[in-house]
């Protein structure tokens, strides 16, 4: 089975994360979400509320898993046998960054592939940082993340 894992914070999930997600379905037999969680961080939404908002959009797919992690998300891959990392690019900046991290992983675990997936257009404007702060000033988020992630925030 080819499993890919899809990481990050996802605080919140957001519209363009689903699109991935969902489009990283038509390449991969399997799509772990896997949540990292970072101790040193407080986020908007708990670690439990975002899989939980994730799993509630995914719970009609039995192709997407939703689960948490802690540490280098290639040992979590390791671990649970997955063989590809699947990341979202919204712009350059996105790939400088993204790009820098896949050349290290490969240097730790060349066995395990990452790909990456340009936003679709209409979505790469979509950040859980520019969702946060616009929930931070009581606006409405909700053409930008999924009714079934917004009841948990």
């Amino acid at each position: 089975m080819n499993t890919a894992v899809f990481a990050g914070s996802f605080d919140p999930f957001t519209y363009a994360h689903q699109n991935i997600v969902e489009r990283g379905l038509s390449l991969f037999d399997k799509v772990v979400i896997a949540v990292g969680i970072n101790s040193t961080k407080k986020g908007l939404m708990s670690f439990d509320d975002r899989v939980n908002g994730i799993s509630d959009l995914f719970a009609s797919n039995e192709r997407v898993e939703v689960t948490q992690f802690s540490g280098l998300t290639i040992d979590f891959c390791q671990e649970i046998g997955a063989k590809y990392l699947l990341r979202g690019l919204r712009n350059t900046a996105d790939f400088e960054f993204e790009n820098a991290i896949a050349q290290n992983n490969l240097l730790l675990a060349p066995e395990i592939e990452t790909y990456f997936l340009m936003a679709k257009s209409g979505l790469a404007h979509i950040s859980s940082t520019i969702v946060r702060d616009i929930l931070h000033h009581h606006g409405d988020v909700s053409a930008l993340v999924p009714k079934e992630v917004l009841k948990y925030i």
